[in-house]
Protein backbone atom coordinates (compact mmCIF):
# COMPACT_ATOMS: atom_id res chain seq x y z
CA UNK A 1 0.00 0.00 0.00
CA UNK A 2 1.15 3.59 -0.83
CA UNK A 3 0.07 6.27 1.17
CA UNK A 4 -0.72 9.80 -0.09
CA UNK A 5 0.43 13.25 0.59
CA UNK A 6 -1.96 15.61 2.17
CA UNK A 7 -2.78 18.73 0.91
CA UNK A 8 -4.31 21.55 2.43
CA UNK A 9 -4.15 24.45 0.26
CA UNK A 10 -7.81 26.23 -0.15
CA UNK A 11 -8.45 26.41 -3.91
CA UNK A 12 -5.88 24.43 -5.66
CA UNK A 13 -6.92 20.73 -6.76
CA UNK A 14 -3.67 19.24 -5.41
CA UNK A 15 -2.15 16.25 -7.39
CA UNK A 16 -2.34 13.70 -4.48
CA UNK A 17 -0.93 10.28 -4.77
CA UNK A 18 -3.69 7.44 -4.79
CA UNK A 19 -3.58 4.98 -1.55
CA UNK A 20 -3.45 1.20 -2.68
CA UNK A 21 -1.65 0.26 -5.78
CA UNK A 22 1.36 -1.07 -6.29
CA UNK A 23 4.52 -0.79 -9.66
CA UNK A 24 4.61 -3.71 -11.61
CA UNK A 25 7.26 -3.18 -14.03
CA UNK A 26 6.31 0.07 -16.22
CA UNK A 27 2.50 -0.18 -14.65
CA UNK A 28 0.72 1.11 -11.72
CA UNK A 29 -1.73 -1.49 -10.25
CA UNK A 30 -4.56 -0.20 -8.26
CA UNK A 31 -5.27 -2.51 -5.15
CA UNK A 32 -8.50 -0.36 -4.29
CA UNK A 33 -11.30 -2.43 -6.32
CA UNK A 34 -11.74 -5.79 -7.78
CA UNK A 35 -10.56 -4.63 -11.31
CA UNK A 36 -7.28 -4.47 -10.52
CA UNK A 37 -6.71 -2.25 -13.31
CA UNK A 38 -3.13 -1.62 -14.61
CA UNK A 39 -2.38 1.72 -15.57
CA UNK A 40 0.30 3.43 -17.78
CA UNK A 41 2.02 6.22 -17.51
CA UNK A 42 -0.49 9.45 -18.45
CA UNK A 43 -3.17 6.20 -18.39
CA UNK A 44 -6.03 6.00 -16.45
CA UNK A 45 -8.09 3.11 -14.77
CA UNK A 46 -11.62 1.70 -15.40
CA UNK A 47 -13.23 4.50 -13.04
CA UNK A 48 -11.28 7.45 -14.60
CA UNK A 49 -10.62 8.44 -10.96
CA UNK A 50 -6.73 6.98 -10.78
CA UNK A 51 -4.29 8.01 -13.47
CA UNK A 52 -0.33 7.05 -13.79
CA UNK A 53 1.45 10.43 -13.40
CA UNK A 54 4.92 11.61 -12.79
CA UNK A 55 5.71 8.10 -11.20
CA UNK A 56 3.19 7.94 -8.85
CA UNK A 57 -0.53 7.04 -9.65
CA UNK A 58 -2.99 9.88 -9.04
CA UNK A 59 -5.86 9.90 -7.68
CA UNK A 60 -6.71 12.55 -10.25
CA UNK A 61 -10.65 13.20 -8.92
CA UNK A 62 -9.74 14.07 -5.49
CA UNK A 63 -11.76 17.05 -4.05
CA UNK A 64 -13.33 17.66 -7.88
CA UNK A 65 -16.76 18.11 -6.83
CA UNK A 66 -19.98 17.79 -8.96
CA UNK A 67 -22.94 17.74 -6.99
CA UNK A 68 -24.08 19.32 -3.65
CA UNK A 69 -27.38 18.75 -1.58
CA UNK A 70 -29.20 18.89 1.35
CA UNK A 71 -31.56 15.31 1.34
CA UNK A 72 -33.87 13.77 3.19
CA UNK A 73 -32.03 10.56 4.79
CA UNK A 74 -34.84 8.69 3.82
CA UNK A 75 -33.75 9.31 0.17
CA UNK A 76 -30.46 7.56 0.58
CA UNK A 77 -32.54 5.31 1.00
CA UNK A 78 -31.76 4.89 5.12
CA UNK A 79 -34.98 4.30 6.58
CA UNK A 80 -33.33 3.24 9.43
CA UNK A 81 -30.71 5.45 10.29
CA UNK A 82 -31.65 9.02 11.39
CA UNK A 83 -35.45 9.10 10.40
CA UNK A 84 -37.01 12.06 8.95
CA UNK A 85 -33.61 13.82 9.43
CA UNK A 86 -31.76 16.10 6.22
CA UNK A 87 -28.23 15.24 5.90
CA UNK A 88 -25.58 17.34 3.97
CA UNK A 89 -25.11 14.99 0.53
CA UNK A 90 -22.19 15.61 -1.98
CA UNK A 91 -20.75 14.03 -5.24
CA UNK A 92 -18.20 14.08 -7.72
CA UNK A 93 -16.92 12.12 -10.92
CA UNK A 94 -16.49 8.82 -12.37
CA UNK A 95 -17.34 5.06 -11.15
CA UNK A 96 -15.50 1.99 -11.28
CA UNK A 97 -18.70 0.18 -12.76
CA UNK A 98 -20.45 0.52 -15.93
CA UNK A 99 -24.02 -0.27 -15.49
CA UNK A 100 -25.98 0.57 -18.65
CA UNK A 101 -28.98 1.39 -16.80
CA UNK A 102 -27.47 4.36 -14.66
CA UNK A 103 -29.32 7.12 -13.69
CA UNK A 104 -26.15 9.63 -12.83
CA UNK A 105 -24.24 8.84 -15.67
CA UNK A 106 -23.77 12.54 -16.63
CA UNK A 107 -21.59 12.43 -13.42
CA UNK A 108 -20.34 8.48 -13.06
CA UNK A 109 -19.35 8.16 -16.94
CA UNK A 110 -17.56 11.57 -17.47
CA UNK A 111 -13.57 11.43 -17.85
CA UNK A 112 -11.57 12.87 -14.90
CA UNK A 113 -11.32 16.84 -16.82
CA UNK A 114 -14.57 16.34 -18.78
CA UNK A 115 -17.02 17.52 -16.33
CA UNK A 116 -17.20 21.03 -14.61
CA UNK A 117 -16.59 20.51 -11.20
CA UNK A 118 -15.48 22.31 -8.64
CA UNK A 119 -12.40 22.31 -6.37
CA UNK A 120 -13.12 22.26 -2.35
CA UNK A 121 -10.35 21.13 -0.27
CA UNK A 122 -11.11 18.82 3.09
CA UNK A 123 -11.51 22.18 4.88
CA UNK A 124 -13.92 24.03 2.66
CA UNK A 125 -16.30 21.19 3.21
CA UNK A 126 -15.78 21.11 6.65
CA UNK A 127 -16.00 24.95 7.44
CA UNK A 128 -18.84 25.23 5.29
CA UNK A 129 -20.42 21.80 7.97
CA UNK A 130 -19.71 23.78 10.72
CA UNK A 131 -21.42 27.13 9.39
CA UNK A 132 -24.67 25.41 8.16
CA UNK A 133 -24.53 23.46 12.05
CA UNK A 134 -24.38 20.23 9.12
CA UNK A 135 -23.39 16.99 11.54
CA UNK A 136 -23.43 14.24 8.66
CA UNK A 137 -21.92 14.11 5.27
CA UNK A 138 -23.36 11.56 2.80
CA UNK A 139 -20.75 10.57 0.01
CA UNK A 140 -23.42 9.66 -3.10
CA UNK A 141 -24.63 10.66 -6.57
CA UNK A 142 -21.88 8.86 -8.09
CA UNK A 143 -19.44 5.91 -6.82
CA UNK A 144 -18.04 7.48 -3.70
CA UNK A 145 -15.43 4.48 -3.01
CA UNK A 146 -13.01 6.03 -5.59
CA UNK A 147 -12.86 9.40 -3.96
CA UNK A 148 -11.30 6.94 -0.83
CA UNK A 149 -8.44 9.69 -0.14
CA UNK A 150 -10.60 12.42 -0.07
CA UNK A 151 -13.22 11.09 2.24
CA UNK A 152 -10.41 10.16 4.60
CA UNK A 153 -9.02 13.12 4.65
CA UNK A 154 -12.45 15.09 5.16
CA UNK A 155 -12.87 12.64 8.17
CA UNK A 156 -8.94 13.42 9.62
CA UNK A 157 -10.17 17.23 9.01
CA UNK A 158 -13.64 16.49 11.32
CA UNK A 159 -13.81 13.42 13.02
CA UNK A 160 -16.72 14.56 14.91
CA UNK A 161 -19.31 14.61 11.77
CA UNK A 162 -21.11 11.24 10.73
CA UNK A 163 -20.54 10.09 7.71
CA UNK A 164 -22.41 8.05 5.32
CA UNK A 165 -21.58 6.39 2.08
CA UNK A 166 -23.80 5.31 -0.95
CA UNK A 167 -22.31 2.15 -2.73
CA UNK A 168 -22.36 0.10 -5.41
CA UNK A 169 -19.83 -2.17 -2.66
CA UNK A 170 -17.26 -3.20 -5.77
CA UNK A 171 -13.87 -2.42 -3.35
CA UNK A 172 -10.95 -4.13 -2.27
CA UNK A 173 -11.44 -5.93 1.64
CA UNK A 174 -8.12 -3.71 3.19
CA UNK A 175 -9.33 -0.02 1.98
CA UNK A 176 -12.86 -0.92 2.75
CA UNK A 177 -12.25 -2.50 6.32
CA UNK A 178 -10.94 1.07 6.37
CA UNK A 179 -13.45 3.22 5.27
CA UNK A 180 -15.85 0.91 7.77
CA UNK A 181 -13.48 2.38 10.42
CA UNK A 182 -15.18 6.08 9.81
CA UNK A 183 -18.34 5.41 8.43
CA UNK A 184 -21.56 5.52 10.46
CA UNK A 185 -23.89 3.72 7.88
CA UNK A 186 -23.99 2.59 4.19
CA UNK A 187 -26.60 1.80 1.72
CA UNK A 188 -25.26 -0.64 -0.58
CA UNK A 189 -26.94 -1.07 -3.82
CA UNK A 190 -27.47 -5.16 -5.14
CA UNK A 191 -27.95 -4.94 -8.80
CA UNK A 192 -29.09 -8.14 -9.17
CA UNK A 193 -28.68 -11.81 -7.89
CA UNK A 194 -26.62 -13.51 -10.87
CA UNK A 195 -23.59 -13.19 -12.17
CA UNK A 196 -24.03 -13.10 -15.58
CA UNK A 197 -26.32 -10.03 -15.07
CA UNK A 198 -23.78 -8.17 -12.80
CA UNK A 199 -21.25 -8.84 -16.02
CA UNK A 200 -23.32 -8.33 -18.97
CA UNK A 201 -25.15 -4.98 -17.14
CA UNK A 202 -22.81 -3.37 -14.80
CA UNK A 203 -19.36 -4.66 -15.75
CA UNK A 204 -18.39 -6.55 -12.61
CA UNK A 205 -19.07 -9.56 -10.53
CA UNK A 206 -21.43 -10.29 -7.72
CA UNK A 207 -19.78 -12.68 -5.44
CA UNK A 208 -17.35 -9.31 -5.09
CA UNK A 209 -20.06 -7.14 -3.80
CA UNK A 210 -21.78 -9.55 -1.80
CA UNK A 211 -18.11 -10.36 -0.15
CA UNK A 212 -17.98 -6.44 -0.04
CA UNK A 213 -21.54 -6.63 1.64
CA UNK A 214 -20.90 -9.31 3.88
CA UNK A 215 -17.61 -7.17 5.75
CA UNK A 216 -19.70 -3.77 6.48
CA UNK A 217 -22.37 -6.01 8.15
CA UNK A 218 -19.79 -7.56 10.05
CA UNK A 219 -18.03 -4.51 11.57
CA UNK A 220 -21.27 -3.43 12.96
CA UNK A 221 -21.97 -0.35 10.28
CA UNK A 222 -25.41 0.73 9.66
CA UNK A 223 -26.42 -0.88 6.81
CA UNK A 224 -28.94 -1.47 3.96
CA UNK A 225 -29.69 -2.88 0.79
CA UNK A 226 -31.57 -1.54 -2.28
CA UNK A 227 -32.33 -3.97 -5.24
CA UNK A 228 -33.75 -2.01 -8.22
CA UNK A 229 -35.88 -4.24 -10.37
CA UNK A 230 -35.81 -4.36 -13.79
CA UNK A 231 -38.60 -5.81 -16.30
CA UNK A 232 -36.99 -9.14 -17.58
CA UNK A 233 -33.28 -8.73 -15.96
CA UNK A 234 -33.38 -9.51 -12.50
CA UNK A 235 -36.99 -9.96 -11.64
CA UNK A 236 -38.06 -13.27 -11.30
CA UNK A 237 -39.39 -14.52 -7.97
CA UNK A 238 -36.42 -17.20 -8.09
CA UNK A 239 -34.20 -14.56 -8.25
CA UNK A 240 -36.12 -12.55 -5.72
CA UNK A 241 -35.82 -15.49 -3.22
CA UNK A 242 -32.43 -16.28 -3.39
CA UNK A 243 -30.76 -12.58 -3.15
CA UNK A 244 -33.36 -12.72 0.43
CA UNK A 245 -31.98 -15.79 1.65
CA UNK A 246 -28.69 -14.41 1.41
CA UNK A 247 -29.67 -11.77 3.19
CA UNK A 248 -31.26 -13.41 5.77
CA UNK A 249 -28.55 -16.03 6.29
CA UNK A 250 -25.49 -14.08 5.95
CA UNK A 251 -26.40 -10.82 7.05
CA UNK A 252 -29.48 -10.71 9.46
CA UNK A 253 -33.20 -10.92 8.68
CA UNK A 254 -33.57 -7.40 10.32
CA UNK A 255 -31.34 -5.81 7.29
CA UNK A 256 -33.86 -3.45 5.50
CA UNK A 257 -33.89 -4.15 1.91
CA UNK A 258 -35.71 -1.43 -0.25
CA UNK A 259 -37.01 -2.93 -4.08
CA UNK A 260 -36.48 0.13 -5.87
CA UNK A 261 -38.57 0.67 -9.32
CA UNK A 262 -36.87 1.08 -12.59
CA UNK A 263 -36.71 3.86 -14.95
CA UNK A 264 -35.54 3.97 -18.98
CA UNK A 265 -32.12 5.88 -18.48
CA UNK A 266 -29.24 5.62 -20.01
CA UNK A 267 -28.14 2.69 -22.13
CA UNK A 268 -31.87 0.60 -21.33
CA UNK A 269 -34.07 3.54 -22.52
CA UNK A 270 -36.38 0.51 -24.56
CA UNK A 271 -36.67 -1.23 -21.53
CA UNK A 272 -40.42 -0.52 -19.60
CA UNK A 273 -40.90 0.94 -15.96
CA UNK A 274 -41.20 -1.84 -13.37
CA UNK A 275 -44.95 -2.88 -12.54
CA UNK A 276 -46.06 -1.96 -9.32
CA UNK A 277 -47.18 -5.80 -9.32
CA UNK A 278 -43.52 -7.17 -9.39
CA UNK A 279 -42.30 -4.48 -6.78
CA UNK A 280 -45.05 -6.12 -4.25
CA UNK A 281 -44.31 -9.39 -5.46
CA UNK A 282 -40.46 -8.82 -4.74
CA UNK A 283 -41.27 -7.95 -1.43
CA UNK A 284 -43.74 -10.29 -0.33
CA UNK A 285 -41.42 -12.78 -1.38
CA UNK A 286 -38.38 -11.28 0.63
CA UNK A 287 -40.91 -11.38 3.81
CA UNK A 288 -41.86 -14.87 2.65
CA UNK A 289 -38.40 -15.41 2.95
CA UNK A 290 -38.21 -14.21 6.93
CA UNK A 291 -36.91 -10.39 6.12
CA UNK A 292 -38.34 -8.07 8.91
CA UNK A 293 -38.31 -4.72 6.84
CA UNK A 294 -38.96 -4.91 2.99
CA UNK A 295 -39.91 -1.45 1.35
CA UNK A 296 -41.13 -0.26 -2.00
CA UNK A 297 -39.18 2.40 -3.15
CA UNK A 298 -39.77 5.04 -6.54
CA UNK A 299 -43.19 4.28 -6.04
CA UNK A 300 -46.06 5.93 -3.92
CA UNK A 301 -48.17 2.81 -2.24
CA UNK A 302 -49.86 2.40 0.93
CA UNK A 303 -48.05 0.73 3.94
CA UNK A 304 -44.94 -0.37 1.67
CA UNK A 305 -42.75 2.49 2.85
CA UNK A 306 -43.98 2.06 6.33
CA UNK A 307 -41.91 0.32 9.21
CA UNK A 308 -43.88 -2.16 12.02
CA UNK A 309 -42.91 -3.47 14.45
CA UNK A 310 -42.24 -7.46 13.88
CA UNK A 311 -43.06 -8.24 17.36
CA UNK A 312 -46.49 -6.81 17.62
CA UNK A 313 -47.49 -5.69 14.60
CA UNK A 314 -47.76 -2.39 15.73
CA UNK A 315 -47.48 1.00 13.16
CA UNK A 316 -43.79 2.90 14.08
CA UNK A 317 -42.86 4.87 11.09
CA UNK A 318 -45.19 6.28 8.55
CA UNK A 319 -43.73 7.40 5.32
CA UNK A 320 -45.42 9.41 2.50
CA UNK A 321 -42.83 9.77 -0.12
CA UNK A 322 -40.29 11.79 2.11
CA UNK A 323 -42.85 12.92 4.45
CA UNK A 324 -42.31 10.74 7.49
CA UNK A 325 -43.84 10.55 11.13
CA UNK A 326 -42.95 8.80 13.75
CA UNK A 327 -46.56 7.27 14.64
CA UNK A 328 -44.64 4.94 17.72
CA UNK A 329 -41.11 4.90 18.29
CA UNK A 330 -39.73 5.74 21.58
CA UNK A 331 -35.77 5.75 20.98
CA UNK A 332 -35.25 2.46 19.00
CA UNK A 333 -38.00 0.30 20.77
CA UNK A 334 -41.48 -0.07 19.37
CA UNK A 335 -44.00 2.44 21.98
CA UNK A 336 -46.82 -0.47 22.04
CA UNK A 337 -44.82 -3.49 23.28
CA UNK A 338 -40.79 -2.20 24.04
CA UNK A 339 -39.18 -4.26 21.07
CA UNK A 340 -36.21 -3.23 20.17
CA UNK A 341 -36.03 -2.09 16.57
CA UNK A 342 -32.68 -1.55 14.42
CA UNK A 343 -33.30 2.11 14.32
CA UNK A 344 -30.23 4.70 14.79
CA UNK A 345 -31.46 8.00 16.13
Amino acid sequence: MTKGRRWATAGINPNIEARYYHRDGDAYVCDLCPHKCRISEEGFGKCQARKGEGGRLIANNYGKVSSFSVDPIEKKPLYHYYPKSKIFSMGGIGCNMSCKHCQNYSISKSPSGRKRTTYESPEDIVAFCRKEKFDAIAFTYNEPVIWFEYIMDIVEEAPDLRYVLVSNGLICEEPLRELCGVTDAMNIDIKGFTDEFYVKICGAHLADVMRSTEIVNETGVHLELTYLVIPGYNDTENEIEKFSSWVRDRLSPETPVHFSRFHPDYEMMDVPITPVETLFMCREAAMECGLEYVYVGNVLADDASDTYCPNCGALVIRRTGYLVDLVALNGDRCAQCRHRLPIKR
